[in-house]
């Protein structure tokens, strides 16, 4: 038996290993803050633009389960890196944030005039925990014989995680559609029978965490925030660089720049409601009172 037919064949139990103690730890780790809650749960509780309290306690419960379940399946420092950085810098602009500046438009322009908005300094971590995410799996694989280690690699892979920490964000704007974006794009790296364990680890707790905040983000009662979406896309960004070289790197970056470009001109909720298809996807799952409340993304 060859070396990959090996790695495929431990793939399940990896995956399910994974997914099951992310789920499991998301799900503890978000009774554990509500029942003390820090700052108080007022601090962590938005009104959405249906007029919904919601709670914010989603976001950080997700990045532990899923950075909890990868460790629990050998992902290693790469999934702490991602998974904790980004959830730290989403939680700066989910708690400490104005509504002043928004996007990176808003953002750059209010660099421009000299202001330093807490969406700016989201930015610039992302960029840093990204890079350091990529430069740790990297440096892992450089014993391996991997042609995907090299600077110009590295660099790329930063950007593609960075990138993806922000596309997932874009997407929460209503309940459960982040986590379904999250979903849709973990999947693959889960089945595919050939990722490293860093990939399949990574991505199999992400898909776990998501299913765990599933049934309260559809029902409107809590959301990801910056702190769960900004994880959910780095880890899942990790799970592609622990996978790719700099070819499937570059695609990627090419994808996440595209959308974050496109999000500035064109709404991504006027494009799902004018797609049947996507429209039905989008409202899955989702009870008909709260198919039409707005997620707040503070």
């Amino acid at each position: 038996m060859t070396r990959r037919r090996r790695e495929s064949t431990s793939s399940a139990p990896v995956a399910l290993g994974a997914f099951s103690v992310g789920a499991l730890s998301s799900l503890v780790a978000s009774a554990i803050l509500k029942g003390h809650p820090p700052g108080g749960a007022e601090r962590w509780t938005r009104t959405n633009h249906a007029g919904r309290r919601v709670t914010l306690f989603e976001g950080p419960a997700y990045a532990v389960g899923a950075v909890v379940g990868a460790l629990s399946a050998g992902a290693g420092a790469p999934a702490v890196v991602a998974g904790l950085g980004a959830g730290v810098f989403g939680a700066l602009d989910d708690l400490f944030g104005g509504s002043s500046s928004r996007g990176l438009r808003g953002h750059l322009g209010a660099a421009r005039r000299g202001q330093v908005t807490t969406g700016a300094v989201k930015i610039v971590g992302l960029g840093v925990t990204g890079l350091a995410t990529a430069w740790i799996a990297d440096r892992s694989r450089a014993g391996t014989g991997s042609r995907a280690t090299g600077p110009l690699s590295t660099i790329v892979g930063g950007a593609v995680i960075a990138g993806s920490s922000n596309v997932v964000n874009l997407f929460d704007l209503r309940p459960g559609r982040a986590l379904k974006v999250a979903l849709l794009l973990a999947v693959p790296f889960v089945v595919g029978g050939r990722g490293t364990r860093l990939s399949t680890a990574t991505a199999a707790a992400a898909a776990g965490a998501t299913m765990a905040a599933l049934p309260d983000d559809l029902a409107g009662r809590s959301m990801l925030g910056d702190t769960g979406a900004n994880s959910a896309g780095a880890l899942i960004g990790t799970a592609l660089v622990a996978r790719t070289g700099l070819g499937g790197r570059l695609l990627a970056l090419a994808s996440v720049t595209f959308l974050a470009l496109a999000s500035e001109k064109v709404s991504f909720t006027t494009v799902i409601e004018s797609s049947p298809g996507l429209r039905r996807l989008d409202e899955l799952g989702r009870p008909s009172r709260a198919s039409h409340g707005d997620h707040l993304n503070p």
